[in-house]
Parts: C-alpha cells; structure tokens; sequence
C-alpha cells in the first residue's frame, strides 16, 4: 500500500477501495448516516419516553382510583354500622 500525500491524507483509502469497493459504501455511508440515524435515534427515544411516562400516568390514575374506591367502602361500612341510612351524602 502506498504511503498518503501531504496534500491528501485520504489517498491510501482511496487506492485501498479500488481493491475493496464494500468499503467505499462503508466510509460513504458512515458519513451520510449520522444525520439520518441521530433522527431515527432521537425519535425512538422520544417515543420511548412518552410511553414511559403514559405507563407511570395510567398507574397513578389506577392507584388514585382504588384509593377513592377504598375510602368510599370505608364511608359506607361506617354509615351502615352507624346505622344511617342516608347514603346520598356519602355520593360522588
């Protein structure tokens, strides 16, 4: 292999992809990709977390939603064991 210019420092590769064409669309891929991939990248982790967030907001609302449940039984196991039968007051 020969040695690169002072003026190119690229020719060794160059003369190298003549025997090797795959690694010319390697070294041309690698440079037109990083715009493309850091998108597709920036997307998916985008995407990941909005998932991840909605998860630990479903699950809030689903142990919100219990612990109203509980308080209401509660309420009314009271109500009946006071004997009140006005359970209007104790509605949503």
């Amino acid at each position: 292999m020969k040695r690169a210019c002072a003026h190119n420092p690229h020719a060794s590769d160059i003369e190298s992809t003549a025997v090797f064409p795959e690694v010319l669309n390697w070294k041309l891929n690698r440079t037109v990709m990083p715009g493309a991939k850091r998108i597709a990248d920036v997307g998916y982790r985008l995407f990941s977390g909005s998932m991840m967030l909605l998860t630990v907001y479903g699950g809030y609302l689903c142990v919100m939603r219990a612990q109203r449940y509980m308080q209401k039984r509660k309420q009314l196991e009271l109500a009946e064991q006071n004997g009140s039968t006005t359970s209007e007051s104790i509605k949503d």
